[in-house]
């Protein structure tokens, strides 16, 4: 065991020597093993330095490239920092999601116990893996990654997620989904009017009469006057459990969703749907509504129904809290008047 050990001692004496051939290093009594990991720590700087020179020139590199871009090419710049950008977004959705996850998991917390900011992250994240599985399953074919570049450039609006859409996109999609939303909006009206003789209270079906003329007329109606009316959102014939086949095809074309599935498809989807909202309705509710930016105002009352590009953000602050004064009073049970409210409370904002 002290032959192994001298030998090591000996071993090392001679590297220290070869290191420093000018140092009076004599014997091995003078060897210490501060000297030797001051050596390695000497080797680890150089080669650390090493690697952040080579990452100093890389980034040099891509600035320099992207500054070219940018002069000579400047459509293809733009698309290319949009998917630079976008892939960085998606990424962090990612590590977020899989971070609430496991929240939700280690601590037991279900979907609408979360935060606002992270049950809105959820919903968002679960829309777009909607949209990117199909595009992700066409690509596993071999060679087939041309295809799917191809397909990504005809059909941006239908393939891509909103993070790899350019700002140009985002407007122009933005107005025409809002344009299709507005499409279903009379027919869901009148749904709402030939359902009006089958309420047998008639109390209820006096007030949802006067809601709809005045709906019809172009008036925007009071947060009193749609909560008159809640009860008739809670079953026949309006409710979830009971609605027509036909009427949840207008809600869900409105809302953007297949309309063509089967019935108890449709229902189950606009049920998820509704839920969402509520409990999104009543994460915001527990923040404050003064927490949220600009931004984010604006992207809630898209998600809402209401079209926020030709409002100001006062405006979306005002429209927002009449949503919630009204979406926090409501059950489970009434969740079908949230998807109604999308219409009622939207179609003819501002005006008086």
């Amino acid at each position: 065991m002290a032959l192994c050990k001298r030998g090591v001692q000996c071993c090392v004496t001679t590297i220290i020597r070869c290191s420093y051939p000018f140092q009076g290093i004599s014997t091995v009594s003078t060897y210490t093993p501060i000297l030797a990991y001051s050596r390695l720590s000497v080797l680890s700087c150089r080669h650390y330095s090493l690697s952040q020179g080579r990452l100093g020139i890389f980034q040099r590199a891509s600035e320099r490239y992207e500054k070219f871009l940018e002069h000579r090419f400047p459509h293809l710049y733009i698309l290319y920092t949009t998917f630079v950008k976008g892939f960085r977004l998606m990424v962090h959705d990612v590590r977020e999601t899989k971070r609430i996850r496991m929240k939700m998991l280690t601590q037991d917390v279900s979907l609408k116990e979360l935060p606002y900011r992270e049950m809105e992250t959820i919903i968002l994240f679960r829309k777009d893996m909607i949209k990117a599985i199909p595009l992700v399953i066409i690509s596993i074919p071999p060679f087939a990654i041309i295809l799917v570049f191809t397909l990504m450039c005809l059909f941006p609006r239908q393939l891509l997620i909103r993070h790899l859409w350019t700002p140009q996109q985002q407007q122009d999609f933005q107005r025409l989904y809002h344009e299709q939303r507005c499409r279903h909006r009379e027919n869901i009206l009148k749904g709402v009017a030939w359902s009006i003789p089958h309420i047998k209270e008639w109390t209820l079906r006096s007030h949802l009469l006067t809601l709809i003329s005045k709906v019809q007329s172009g008036a925007h109606p009071s947060v009193k006057d749609i909560s008159a009316v809640r009860g008739v959102f809670s079953g026949q014939p309006l409710g979830l459990t009971g609605m027509d086949s036909g009427h949840m095809r207008l809600l869900c074309s409105h809302l953007l969703l297949n309309p063509w599935l089967p019935g108890f498809l449709l229902r189950r989807r606009l049920r998820a749907k509704a839920l969402d909202l509520l409990y999104l309705d009543q994460a915001l509710d527990t923040l404050g509504q003064g927490q949220l930016t600009d931004t984010e105002i604006r992207e809630a009352c898209y998600l809402r129904g209401l079209n926020p590009s030709s409002l100001t953000t006062s405006q979306c602050r005002e429209w927002l809290l009449q949503w919630l004064q009204l979406s926090t009073q409501l059950t489970e049970s009434e969740t079908s008047l949230l998807l109604h409210n999308m219409v009622l409370l939207s179609v003819n904002y501002p005006s008086s």
